[in-house]
């Protein structure tokens, strides 16, 4: 009896590994897939002539400039910007210990919008006055100063408001954000014509802005924030159990919460500044690929990644072929996408808790 009750759980164990170890290669084929699609969808048609043209001796054709120079880079950049929100949604739900918690929810990329927004208004001048060679890095900055401030307003709020709440937590979050939408609903009143159009750009999403030294920008700043992450994964899994348990095996819980709140301020401010605000992709993907890794943080964030990855490059090239030769800001299909997961997420958790959320 012991000896068949060990081998039927030894026989579920194997399969369960066995789906673990091809839930990455099959994310990542089905992102091969998603930008092969990416790139051949519109209103230009892409032969296979296309891809040599510039590579040759061929005269570049307009399909050939619309596949290097628009959609190329430009699913390039939606892969990069999912992978570095699904990169930020897993480390901030890793640190609060909450499944529900996402940069978006809880304010960050709304305090990097709001920076944005005041830099495109109030400081414009300021701005202007920047050296050109410089100014390409002024929004990237100023968002990156809006995320860390939120997330360091939000983690001193919620300890002194709320200590040891969960619910407590979100609630600032959701106020931080409600604050961010006040001050930059305030800058779209004092906004110009030119600046009401940037602002209606920031506070919807695209990814049309998208050029090849972006691309190059933020997917070296992608791979240092992963290599950091996969050296605070044992320290996260650590994290899981409480942070008093994760302070009895020799974790640095403060210094620990500082590094990660900075690599998820980084990777806001990178995606907001040059994308705008893009909404639920935090949240969604280290959910879908939670319960392939089993929890475990060193499986969860590349998984993340991928899946954030793969959720915006599909999102994307939705909003830009299904009404051609118009297009539909990227963040609108995030949202109605995320809205509904995030309250089917909240259904499965009162469940899980006896009806009690």
């Amino acid at each position: 009896m012991n000896t068949a009750t060990a081998t039927d759980a030894a026989g579920a164990v194997m399969p369960r590994r066995a789906v673990t170890l091809a839930a990455g290669p099959a994310l990542v084929l089905a992102l091969l897939l998603a930008l092969a699609v990416a790139v051949q969808l519109g209103a230009v048609p892409v032969s296979a002539h296309d891809w040599w043209a510039w590579a040759g001796d061929a005269p570049a054709t307009a399909g050939a400039y619309v596949l290097w120079e628009l959609r190329l880079p430009r699913a390039l950049l939606a892969a990069c910007v999912g992978a570095a929100l699904g990169l930020a949604g897993a480390l901030t739900q890793g640190l609060f210990r909450n499944p529900l918690a996402d940069p978006g929810l809880l304010g960050v990329t709304s305090g990097a919008v709001c920076a944005v927004a005041l830099v495109l208004t109030v400081f414009a001048a300021s701005a202007a006055a920047v050296p050109l060679a410089w100014r390409v890095w002024v929004l990237p900055a100023s968002a990156f100063v809006g995320a860390l401030a939120v997330c360091f307003g939000l983690e001193r709020l919620a300890r002194w408001l709320t200590p040891g709440s969960v619910a407590g937590l979100l609630l600032t979050g959701l106020a931080l954000n409600a604050l961010a939408g006040a001050l930059v609903g305030l800058c779209t009143y004092l906004a110009t014509d030119e600046q009401l159009r940037s602002l209606t750009f920031w506070t919807l999403g695209s990814i049309a802005g998208a050029t090849w030294a972006v691309v190059a920008v933020l997917a070296v700043a992608l791979a240092a924030a992963l290599w950091q992450s996969r050296r605070l994964a044992h320290a996260l899994n650590a994290l899981a159990l409480g942070e008093a348990a994760a302070a009895h095996v020799g974790v640095d819980v403060a210094g620990l919460r500082m590094r990660l709140i900075v690599v998820v301020a980084v990777l806001c401010a990178l995606a907001v500044a040059w994308c705008g605000l893009i909404g639920f992709i935090g949240l969604m993907a280290p959910h879908l690929v939670r319960g392939l890794a089993r929890g475990d943080q060193r499986r969860v964030l590349p998984l993340a990644m991928a899946a954030g990855a793969l959720l915006l490059v599909v999102a994307d090239t939705v909003a830009r072929t299904v009404a051609i030769p118009a297009e539909i800001p990227v963040g609108i299909f995030t949202a109605l996408i995320g809205a509904p997961m995030f309250l089917l997420m909240l259904r499965t958790m009162a469940r899980q808790q006896g009806g009690h959320a």
